[in-house]
């Protein structure tokens, strides 16, 4: 048996000997890709290609034959793009901060662990430092399955010139920190107020009477649990190391598949991968049947609309900007053309991105 188990031993140290190799020989690659875009004059907004990234992603899953899952695989791709990326160009990545907050996983998630995550105290902070080149890119939660829209992401686009060149879905688990014992001992919990909403069947089962405090952030949260023995915190695995608290209960989201939607913002979006999306803010002339005409060349032309939301324009009482995802890029022969008749038709049409699916 011993022989066998060194022959196969034997194997692995071999194979990993090609893979550092070939690791090695990528990132060279790379260094010569950055090199050759700076001598045609690229910005540092240049050196980061998601669409590029999001078709080798798709390409590795789908050629990929196991026994490893495609989510794994790609995975491991992501960190070393990330990783060969830095050698290129360093990436710093504003996000919603403080550390330990799922924005900063989304981050991670989309960007690799080879990036600077820089955390800020509020989602029209993020939009200010990407606007103002403190950070390259940012990341912003836009909507959740559980409770819905996050409105100040969609407001923040109303005034900012920034584009969605990237999305991120996350599924999200709440778990219950704290420095105290047992559940008996906790006499408040604090969490943002979405993480409380999205865990308000569990709190009131398990923690009936307990005090139910919102705060700005579930990082901030668990901050405030580590100086409280009393107290607990919903917050994320990561929370928990960062601030030495314990998981007094784990995975207590009232639905099991809560996820999160985060938007990738930069100051342009992303080419076609024959995978995409694309972001709209639309405004209508208030007469009767506007949304309706305004929104038939999609139809007509085979344009699928996979979000739609309202907000207040601000300009007046009871003015509406119209905020909707279509399937395409804008590039997209039926989707420029859509664009086109939209133009003809709305009062206001802009653009916020086209960029290439999550990859999951």
């Amino acid at each position: 048996m011993s022989g066998r188990l060194d022959e196969l031993r034997a194997r692995i140290d071999a194979v990993d000997e090609r893979l550092l190799e070939l690791f090695n020989e990528r990132a060279r690659l790379a260094q010569a890709v950055g090199e050759a875009k700076r001598a045609q004059g690229e910005g540092d907004d240049g050196f980061y290609r998601p669409d590029r990234e999001a078709q080798i992603l798709r390409r590795v899953q789908e050629r990929n034959p196991g026994p490893l899952s495609g989510e794994t695989v790609a995975r491991l791709f992501r960190e070393l793009m990330s990783a060969c990326l830095a050698l290129e160009q360093p990436l710093e990545v504003a996000f919603l901060g403080p550390e330990g907050t799922f924005t900063q996983a989304a981050a991670i998630k989309h960007f690799g662990h080879a990036v600077r995550t820089v955390p800020v105290g509020a989602i029209d902070e993020v939009f200010r430092e990407v606007e103002a080149g403190a950070a390259h890119y940012g990341v912003v939660p836009v909507e959740n399955s559980t409770e819905g829209v996050v409105t100040h992401t969609l407001d923040r686009f109303m005034v900012s010139p920034l584009k969605i060149c990237g999305e991120v879905v996350l599924r999200i688990h709440h778990q219950l920190l704290s420095r105290a014992p047992d559940l008996g001992v906790v006499r408040r919990v604090y969490a943002h107020q979405q993480a409380l909403a999205q865990c308000r069947e569990w709190l009131t089962a398990h923690l009936a009477g307990v005090e139910r405090v919102s705060v700005a952030s579930n990082a901030e949260a668990a901050r405030l649990a580590a100086e409280d023995a009393q107290a607990a915190a919903i917050a994320s695995e990561a929370a928990a190391e960062i601030y030495g608290l314990d998981i007094l209960v784990a995975n207590i989201e009232d639905e099991p598949d809560n996820t999160t939607r985060f938007l990738v913002i930069g100051t342009r979006d992303a080419g076609p991968t024959g995978g995409d999306k694309t972001a709209l803010m639309l405004s209508t002339q208030n007469r009767p049947g506007a949304l309706y005409r305004l929104l038939a060349p999609l139809d007509r032309l085979g344009v699928s609309m996979t979000r739609i939301e309202s907000r207040p324009s601000r300009r007046a009482p009871w003015d509406y900007v119209f905020f909707i995802d279509i399937e395409g890029h804008r590039e997209d022969p039926p989707v420029a053309e859509a664009l086109r008749e939209l133009e003809a038709e709305a009062a206001m049409v802009r653009v916020l991105g086209s960029f290439p699916k999550a990859v999951l």
